[in-house]
């Protein structure tokens, strides 16, 4: 273990831009990742899995353990957004990558980071790129652990703003990691963990837009290659409903290493709906009614593009290389 980066383990769910954070975190020379979890909730487990192992062997990552949770969240994502990342799996870097699927833990996910944490030598980061179903099953069935966790960001909710929940039974006002399972939305808020939620308020501010691939292109490195085939994808995954792909887990990983220069960070209390018609919804509340918690209200987005360019032109990526 190297005292001098954090101990970071990564929670996903299999989203292009969950993949896309991997990427951007094992770029991170003060970050030392301890473990991946996948959470079945926007992906389909086998693809994210996959995608997973073969992204920590472009890092000559081979001892990191990945563990997939067994929760199911009551509300589930589109299928098509589920499929979508498939497509990950049949880009050039991917397809010349092997999987080593020594990697791949048989446990549940809540039950791996139980006893990673009550073996952990030093506190714990826990970064959070879907629903937040393992950690608070974790800490609700073991609050021992929270002793172990120095800092928790999740990307989930959506605080002054608008959700992105567009649902028959739903009133549009929760985001989509906190929907799919409010209660462990809840619970989560309830273990008053030093949580940072990265919710839409501040991911707004980032949309994954022409313009930004275009500058994408620019950056002629062997990742910046395959970050920019990622985020191609994106610009018609989700035309159902209407509204732009923005870099929701990509800013929540950048919150663990960049300047806070660049971040906009707000001390509160929330609390989470749990019924329709507002499930999931995160309400900011007076201190009787709510959860100690952080949570940004606004980033800067030239700030944080310039450090996502910064990271795409690292050596790690050791198996990436132009044909």
């Amino acid at each position: 273990m190297n005292q001098n980066k954090k101990q970071v383990v990564f929670d996903h769910d299999g989203g292009i831009d969950d993949l896309l954070s991997l990427m951007f975190l094992l770029c991170m020379d003060d970050v030392e990742l301890k473990g991946v979890c996948v959470t079945p909730a926007d992906c389909y487990p086998d693809d994210a899995v996959e995608s997973t192992l073969k992204i920590l062997a472009m890092f000559n990552q081979h001892d990191v353990p990945v563990v997939v949770g067994n929760i199911i969240g009551p509300n589930p994502f589109p299928g098509d957004w589920r499929a979508q990342p498939r497509m990950c799996r049949a880009l050039p870097a991917f397809l010349r990558t092997e999987a080593d699927y020594s990697q791949l833990q048989s446990e549940p996910a809540h039950l791996w980071l139980e006893q990673f944490l009550l073996g952990a030598e030093a506190p714990v980061t826990i970064l959070m790129t879907g629903p937040a179903s393992n950690l608070a099953k974790t800490v609700t069935d073991n609050p021992t652990v929270k002793g172990k966790i120095a800092r928790v960001i999740w990307m989930g909710g959506a605080v002054e703003v608008r959700g992105n929940v567009a649902m028959h039974d739903h009133d549009g006002t929760a985001e989509w990691n906190a929907y799919w399972h409010p209660q462990a939305t809840y619970d989560l808020l309830r273990a008053e963990l030093p949580l940072l939620l990265v919710p839409l308020d501040a991911t707004n501010t980032l949309p994954v837009s022409w313009s930004f691939l275009a500058e994408l292109a620019e950056v002629k490195t062997p990742l910046a290659e395959l970050a920019g085939q990622c985020w191609a994808a994106t610009v018609t995954a989700i035309p159902a409903y209407e509204f732009t792909y923005f870099m929701w887990d990509v800013l929540a990983t950048c919150v663990l290493s960049i300047d806070e220069s660049a971040l906009s960070i707000h001390s509160g209390y929330l609390t989470a709906s749990v019924t329709t018609p507002d499930a999931g919804r995160t309400v900011s509340t007076a201190p009787a009614q709510g959860f100690a918690c952080q949570w940004l209200t606004d980033v800067n987005a030239e700030q944080v593009t310039e450090y996502l360019f910064e990271l795409l032109q690292t050596k790690k990526a050791v198996k990436l290389s132009f044909c």
